[in-house]
């Protein structure tokens, strides 16, 4: 999956997530967008690296004590 693909998948969700509110102002609409990123990308990340956290740690560009602190955060470990 190229990073075309992903920035053309997040665009049509939030074009969706616009329609849906029909007029209605967002709000929060950036925390809101990096929980629903979060999560599912340390749960796909950990699975693909063995969960093998200093690996998926490296794949991700942070510190192995971030990524616990993100995972324990999001109820993955």
């Amino acid at each position: 999956m190229s990073k075309k693909h992903i920035e053309e998948c997040v665009r049509e969700s939030l074009e969706a997530y616009f329609r849906d509110l029909r007029g209605t102002e967002p709000d929060g609409l950036y925390d809101m967008l990096l929980r629903a990123v979060e999560k599912p990308l340390l749960d796909v990340v950990m699975q693909h690296a063995g969960h093998n956290q200093s690996r998926a740690a490296e794949w991700l560009g942070m510190n192995r004590n971030t990524l616990r602190k993100k995972l324990a955060q999001h109820k993955l470990i």
